[in-house]
C-alpha cells in the first residue's frame, strides 16, 4: 500500500502541491490525470524522492 496524506511541495516559493492525498491499495491499478501544470509530475517526484515535501505524510507498506 503507498499512502500519501497532505503533502505540500513548493519550488522555490512556487507552491506546486496543496494537500494532496491518497492511497493505493496492493493490486490496484491508478493513473493520475489532469491538466498541464496541475502537480502530476510533482507527485510522482515527491513519492520517489526527487522532491523534499514541506508538509506531508507518506508511507508505503512493502510485500511479506
Amino acid at each position: 500500500m503507498l499512502r500519501l496524506e497532505a503533502v505540500d511541495a513548493y519550488y522555490g516559493d512556487l507552491q506546486a502541491l496543496a494537500g494532496v492525498g491518497f492511497e493505493v491499495h496492493e493490486g490496484e491499478i491508478v493513473a493520475l490525470v489532469g491538466a498541464n501544470g496541475s502537480g502530476k509530475s510533482t507527485t510522482l517526484r515527491v513519492i520517489s524522492g526527487l522532491v523534499a515535501p514541506r508538509r506531508a505524510a507518506c508511507s508505503s507498506a512493502a510485500r511479506t
